[in-house]
């Protein structure tokens, strides 16, 4: 009998719409490097998020029905804010202002590993099995040799390893809000969930930002404005997609996630390409290498 693959329980559009919101987020990782030339890291999160969160809204219909979901269900939604956008993309606004951006894209590239890890223990039916433990060895393979490339027993390596170590807190918090997101499966609608998660989550980063970053300048370059809205919309849009795929009730978390594996890679070429300061090494190469290989060895062999 054959094994039911994940692009079964999918179906094509949904197949296409999962590698669709990946390659979007694979952009962000060179615009978000460009844009903390002009705006602080904390800001610039908060500002990029609560636009995407009001981005939704027309889209969305019923702004009555927007409001009594967002009352009644508003709890979670602060949960998953917390632990999607306000904590998740503080670390990673944070952590990529340290590092390289093809760096931070391999590092978070990594996300599918925790996810599998957090989901084995906190979901009944989506338990670790001997390929995704295989899976995640390889890829934490990855993680330990890149990190171990920044030298951090050195005083020119010490800041990157900080910046390394807040993105995988950010790794761990968006697993987190990845099995919050699945747990609301058939109780609200992706888009409203999104939506208003986005806008706290954002509105929290700005309060922060002021109090440890001051008062953002918003007289800024063209080149800013462009890059902010075109992150905002990618957000938007990729999310959006996300949640609508976290509640398909035959997909579990873990397996979703691994098609993430695309991100770093892409995100690497992407920076290698776009940022001049900027290139690749054969210890980023041999990190997307493991970090991927791990991901696609979970992939590979289902009949």
């Amino acid at each position: 009998m054959k094994e039911k693959t994940m692009l079964n329980d999918l179906g094509l559009k949904n197949f296409l719409l999962t590698i669709f919101a990946c390659l979007l987020w694979s952009t962000a990782f060179v615009g978000v490097k460009i844009g903390l030339n002009y705006m602080t890291p904390l800001a610039f999160a908060g500002i990029r998020f609560m636009l995407s969160g009001l981005i939704l809204v027309p889209f969305v219909g019923n702004f009555p029905l927007f409001l009594s979901t967002v009352k009644n269900n508003f709890r979670i939604i602060l949960v998953i804010g917390l632990l999607q956008t306000f904590l998740a993309y503080g670390l990673f606004f944070t952590g990529i202002s340290i590092v390289p951006g093809a760096l931070a894209a391999i590092i978070i590239g990594s996300s599918p590993l925790a996810v599998a890890i957090v989901a084995h223990f906190t979901m009944d039916n989506d338990v670790m099995t001997l390929k995704k433990i295989s899976s995640i060895l390889l890829g934490l393979l990855g993680i330990v040799i890149l990190t171990l490339s920044r030298k951090p027993w050195q005083a020119a390596g010490k800041q990157e390893f900080v910046g390394i170590v807040i993105l995988l807190l950010c790794v761990i918090s968006s697993a987190f809000g990845n099995i919050a997101i699945a747990k609301t499966k058939n109780t609200i609608s992706p888009l409203i969930l999104n939506s208003s998660q986005l806008f706290f989550g954002g509105l929290g980063l700005i309060i922060v930002s002021i109090f440890f970053e001051g008062i953002p300048n918003i007289f800024l370059p063209l080149n800013f404005y462009l890059i902010l809205s075109w992150l905002s919309i990618l957000s938007a849009i990729a999310i959006s997609i996300w949640f609508h795929l976290l509640k398909i009730p035959n997909i579990k978390v873990s397996d979703l996630n691994l098609w993430k594996f695309i991100i770093p890679v892409f995100g690497a070429l992407l920076a290698w390409i776009i940022l001049p300061e900027e290139s690749p090494d054969i210890y980023s190469i041999l990190g997307i290498l493991l970090v991927g290989g791990g991901i696609i060895a979970y992939n590979v062999g289902k009949k």
